[in-house]
C-alpha cells in the first residue's frame, strides 16, 4: 500500500487485542507469544478471521515481540526472520487480501539505550516484515520519543510503506520515558509518520483530551486504540475489564468526533467490541 493510498483510506479500522485473547485461549504466561502462536497457529487464526469479519480494515500481525531484544531471551534470535515470515503468512491466510496486513513492532522497553542500537534493532525486524510482505507497519506501546524515531527511521529505509505510530502515555499525555505526546507526535509527523496516536493507556472515556488536542496539532490522521477501561486484578492475578462491547463503541465515536480516524481496541476487548464499533460508525 501506497502512503497517499493509506491517507485516503478515511476512517480506518484496526482489531483488538491478541496477547489477552490468546491468553484466553490456552496461551500460559511467560512463553515465547511467538513460538506458542507457531505451535497453535489455530488460535491466532481463528482471532484475526473474526477480526476481518467484524469489520477491521486492517489487521496486526502478532509480530509484537518478534524483535532481537526479546526473542534473544527465548534463544530465538537466530529465528527472527523465518519468525517473523511465518507470523505474518498466518495473518495473511486468515484475513485474505481484501484486509491490510500490519507488520507489528514496539519499545525495547529500557530508556537508556544508544539510537544507534535501536536503529539497528528495528532495522532488522522492519527489513524481515518487508520481506514477509506487510502492507504497512505499526510502531505501537512506546514509551518515548527517541525508540520511535529510530524504529519510525528503520521503517523508512525498510520499504517505501505507511508507518503508524502510537504511545502508551499517562492520562495527560505523558511519555514514560520522558517528554509529552504534544511534543512527540509533531516531530513524527515532520519525520514521514502517517498516523500518530495512542494505544493501551486507557479506556476510550479517559483518552478523549489527549486526541483532541493531536487533532488540533496534526495534519495525518489520528490513532485512538484503547483499553476496555482500566482493568481489575482478580484473586488469579488476571486484569479484568469492565467495559462491555456497546459501552466500548460509544465511547470509541466520542474519540472519533474528537478527531481521532483511525479507530481499534487493545487490552480487553475482542471482535465483539470491533463489530460494535463497526455497526455505531454505520
Amino acid at each position: 500500500m501506497t502512503k497517499e493510498a493509506f491517507r485516503n483510506l478515511g476512517t480506518i479500522i484496526l482489531d483488538g487485542a491478541t496477547g489477552s485473547n490468546l491468553m484466553k485461549a490456552g496461551m500460559p504466561r511467560g512463553v515465547c507469544a511467538e513460538k506458542w502462536i507457531l505451535d497453535n497457529p489455530h488460535a491466532i487464526v481463528s482471532l484475526q478471521k473474526a477480526y476481518a469479519q467484524s469489520g477491521s480494515h486492517v489487521v496486526y500481525a502478532p509480530t509484537f515481540t518478534a524483535s532481537a531484544p526479546y526473542l534473544a531471551q527465548h534463544g530465538l534470535d537466530d529465528q527472527l526472520e523465518e519468525i517473523n515470515r511465518d507470523l505474518v503468512a498466518l495473518t495473511r491466510s486468515a484475513v485474505g487480501e481484501q484486509v491490510l496486513v500490519a507488520g507489528d513492532m514496539t519499545t525495547v522497553g529500557k530508556p537508556d539505550l544508544s539510537y544507534e542500537y535501536l536503529l539497528e534493532v528495528y532495522t532488522r525486524q522492519a527489513n524481515a516484515l518487508r520481506d514477509a510482505g506487510v502492507d504497512l507497519y505499526v510502531i505501537e506501546t512506546m514509551m518515548g520519543l527517541e525508540e520511535t524515531m529510530a524504529a519510525l527511521e528503520a521503517c523508512t529505509m525498510a520499504a517505501d510503506l505507511p508507518v503508524m505510530c502510537s504511545f502508551s502515555v499517562t492520562a495527560d499525555g505523558m511519555l514514560y520515558f520522558g517528554g509529552s505526546i504534544y511534543d512527540a507526535a509533531p516531530q513524527l509527523e515532520g519525520f514521514g509518520a502517517d498516523a500518530v496516536g495512542i494505544n493501551c493507556s486507557c479506556g476510550p472515556d479517559q483518552m478523549a483530551a489527549v486526541v483532541r488536542t493531536l487533532a488540533q496539532s496534526l495534519h495525518i490522521p489520528v490513532i485512538a486504540k484503547p483499553n476496555a477501561g482500566m482493568p481489575a486484578i482478580d484473586d488469579l492475578g488476571n486484569a479484568v475489564y469492565s467495559m462491555g462491547a456497546e459501552e466500548f463503541a460509544q465511547g470509541m465515536l466520542e474519540l472519533k468526533a474528537a478527531g481521532a480516524s483511525v479507530l481499534g481496541g487493545c487490552c480487553g476487548t475482542d471482535p465483539s467490541y470491533i463489530r460494535a464499533l463497526t455497526e455505531k460508525l454505520r
